[in-house]
């Protein structure tokens, strides 16, 4: 790749006739809080569009952060256009995709269990694996569109890291983004036709990837009621150690992940004797949320020496069209719950929830 300021910046000269961005003028004579009011508008675009790339909030916020530091030493040469308003857009998102492709080359792409060998059909007691870039959650954007939580949808941006890094950059631009293959084009320093093709292979590998319709599809299939059923159900069960319910909450071919643990488990059989092995005979308290645009839960465990529930586990629910759940993918570490706004603990006297 090369350096993104070389790119759209050739293009931006500011015709006679139309006055700069008051803004745009005061960044490039080194205002960083004129530079923080162009970028506040796209921050969330671009964090969104890191993390598509990199399956991590934290690669995604280092991947920001470098980008935004690349473009405030560059500023000064983009000039900007106002007939040409979506070219900072493009610009920003330009630094951003070689920022985040710096990454994916330092570190490679990071994994489900499922990525790593078959599923398990007894509990084990394996260590987690460290040395594995795990991917992991994403908060909930609140007022995001359908298609965007779509594309943050753990399916999605699985699906995404098996694709290499000018592949995933390309499709993302153009399918998720809506740039057109000549803007890619300019943005990757590349041709019209590299671009097409690489979007055409990353959609073929998508196809393989992705079953089924997405969970922003299959969720608006359902009421409101019935989601906040299911979840009380689901956390009632847990709480209560009650299998027979839990179990009737799931389809015939679940899947239950846990990482950093690099076993997982598929099928009511499997992963009844894993949750019998030892989750259902764990004292839990559950706070509902919300991940990747999907249903969530944050699960607490009993801290005895300070007499609270400590948070430890985020389940992000995936489900099946008939509301049934579908996957399990249980992110270990209280990070992943501080990461979707819940709290670190709760008190004693949390009760247990009600079965809906």
């Amino acid at each position: 790749m090369s350096d993104p300021r070389g790119t759209l910046v050739a293009m931006s000269t500011t015709p006679v006739g139309h006055a700069p961005d008051p803004d745009l003028e005061r960044a490039r004579a080194g205002d960083d809080a004129a530079f923080e009011r162009l970028v506040a508008p796209l921050r969330r675009e671009l964090h969104a569009h890191c993390y598509r790339m990199l399956g991590s909030v934290h690669d995604a916020d280092d991947a920001l952060q470098d980008a935004l530091v690349r473009a405030w030493r560059a500023i000064e040469r983009f000039e900007g256009r106002p007939d040409r308003p979506g070219a900072l857009r493009a610009w920003l998102h330009t630094v951003a995709t070689n920022a985040s492709l710096d990454v994916v080359a330092r570190r490679g792409r990071r994994a489900l269990p499922m990525d790593l060998g078959p599923s398990s059909e007894q509990p084990g007691d394996d260590p987690p694996l460290t040395e594995v870039a795990w991917l992991g959650p994403y908060p909930d954007l609140p007022d995001a569109t359908v298609e965007e939580r779509e594309t943050v949808e753990l399916a999605f941006v699985a699906a995404l890291q098996h694709l290499p890094g000018n592949q995933r950059a390309a499709l993302l631009l153009m399918e998720v983004l809506g740039f057109s293959a000549a803007e890619v084009a300019s943005m990757m320093a590349t041709t019209t036709a590299s671009v097409n093709s690489a979007v055409q292979r990353a959609r073929a590998t998508l196809a393989a990837k992705v079953d089924g319709p997405s969970q922003q599809r299959t969720l608006r299939t359902l009421s409101d009621a019935q989601l906040a059923a299911t979840v009380a159900r689901y956390t009632a069960a847990l709480e209560a150690g009650d299998a027979e319910t839990l179990v009737a909450l799931l389809t015939a071919d679940v899947t239950w992940a846990m990482p950093p643990n690099a076993e997982w488990y598929r099928g009511t059989a499997a992963v009844t004797a894993f949750l019998e092995a030892a989750p259902l005979r764990t004292p839990w308290r559950h706070v509902p949320a919300r991940a990747n645009g999907q249903l969530a839960v944050g699960c607490y465990t009993w801290e005895p020496d300070a007499a609270r529930w400590r948070g430890m586990v985020l389940d992000v629910l995936t489900l099946a069209p008939d509301g049934r759940i579908a996957e399990v993918t249980a992110f270990i570490g209280p990070e992943n719950l501080a990461l979707v706004g819940l709290p670190a603990t709760l008190p004693a006297d949390t009760p247990v929830t009600a079965p809906g």
